[in-house]
């Protein structure tokens, strides 16, 4: 077996075999297939994608080229939740707690955020003292006397799909549907989740642009999921607009925070019940109803607040006190009407340009800083402000105004507020 075979196979548009995938996987990994030749490999993908057979091989082949973590002694159901992201989306703050609450283990593998904000690593390093690091043996103990666990990537889970990845971000290859898949769901495996749900976003602010690409990248993970023999569950949900009213680490973690206690952004609240509803539903069988209702009264009693404050204590965290900048600057438009549409990209690279997110890898984040979204799609605006920033330094300020600005259409008609989960997929 040769790579330039596999290649050339591949570039014919032929199926590859289960051993051919295997061998290249492995070959890349251990830097016996060079650069080039596995660039022109994802290419070949890239342009002529892959069959069912093959993305489960691959990502069956990524899954072992590292350590998959053993949960045995755990008498709880291990659960995994994914998102593909999206401007504001601090989702897992609220739902991992929330599982945990429930009665299920969670363990979530977590990175940092290129772009306009953190990931979810960066807003939990809000908190002074949150320690990202566990070994097996600790990840084991939390979930079983907690129930949630959040941990930074491992070099020893999944390292060919690190090294894939970033092959895939220098080559154009990133905007694979089966190669995206395949990496989504090899980490989702590696930690040994029985039912994992994927929170697909698409819209403006997302990585996903529209609902078509959202419902065909989802799909394929659930059949990834089901070939591997995990419950799988899809959201399809909208990131037209930003979501909740927080945008930057800090300040979404005082919205989770606040929605963890039964108040805070209804929006984020009815997402994460809807979500958390889901894994109830597919594991006890029960209705609707009984879902939603029992997992309000997580948030509602304090439960889920309190798994919180659990998981930080467990990593490391003994002041629960975060740091929001103080210097504050209210955003008007120059117009009045019903706002129509909001481009959430262009809050997110708002809040990027005073320092909530990384334009490169080494740059470092202002976790204080970010944006508040006062007015949403369907909201009256009169002489009322839109949005407040909250910074550290004036330098950029005036470019992020802008940007908020800019990202608000109004209209004089009545605009409805828009629904945000489109549909569940299972």
């Amino acid at each position: 077996m040769h790579i330039i075979d596999i290649i050339s196979r591949k570039k014919e548009n032929k199926e590859l075999t289960k051993e051919e995938i295997k061998y290249f996987v492995k070959g890349y990994t251990n830097g016996e297939i060079v650069d080039y030749q596995m660039s022109a490999l994802l290419m070949a993908i890239r342009l002529n994608s892959m069959t069912d057979n093959e993305m489960v091989n691959l990502t069956e082949a990524m899954l072992n080229s590292g350590r998959v973590l053993n949960y045995e002694g755990v008498d709880k159901v291990i659960v995994d939740k994914h998102s593909t992201g999206g401007v504001g989306d601090k989702t897992s703050l609220v739902l991992i707690p929330l599982l945990a609450s429930l009665g299920y283990a969670v363990s979530k593998m977590s990175g940092r955020g290129l772009s306009h904000t953190g990931g979810t690593i960066d807003k939990l390093e809000s908190f002074k003292g949150f320690n990202v690091e566990r070994t097996e043996e600790q990840i084991i103990k939390q979930v079983n006397e907690i129930g949630c666990v959040i941990v930074g990537q491992s070099d020893d889970i999944v390292p060919a799909d690190k090294k894939l990845y970033a092959l895939r971000d220098v080559t154009s290859t990133v905007d694979s549907i089966p190669l995206i898949a395949s990496s989504i769901m090899s980490k989702k495996l590696a930690l040994g989740a029985e039912i994992i749900l994927l929170d697909v976003k698409y819209g403006n602010g997302a990585f996903m642009k529209d609902k078509k690409s959202a419902k065909e990248l989802a799909k394929k993970m659930i059949t990834i999921g089901n070939a591997m023999g995990k419950k799988t569950i899809a959201c399809i949900s909208s990131m037209e607009q930003p979501l909740g009213s927080m945008v930057g680490n800090a300040l979404e973690v005082k919205e989770a925070l606040e929605t963890l206690q039964g108040k805070g952004n209804k929006e984020l609240r009815e997402l994460c019940i809807d979500l958390a509803s889901e894994y109830l539903i597919i594991d006890k069988n029960i209705s609707k109803e009984e879902a939603v209702l029992l997992s309000k009264s997580k948030l509602d009693n304090n439960e889920a607040y309190e798994k919180f404050l659990s998981l930080l204590k467990n990593q490391g965290v003994s002041e629960f006190e975060i740091n929001i900048a103080k210097n504050k600057k209210e955003i008007f438009l120059n117009e009045i009407g019903n706002v129509k549409d909001i481009e959430a990209i262009d809050i997110g690279m708002a809040a990027m340009k005073i320092g909530a997110g990384r334009e490169t890898k080494e740059d470092k984040i202002d976790l204080s800083v970010g944006i508040e979204v006062l007015k949403k799609v369907g909201d009256n605006v009169s002489n009322e402000p839109v949005a407040i920033v909250y910074y550290n330094d004036e330098k950029n300020l005036d470019e992020s105004i802008e940007l908020i600005k800019k990202a608000y259409t109004l209209s004089k008609e009545v605009i409805k507020s828009p629904s945000l989960i489109e549909e569940f997929i299972i």
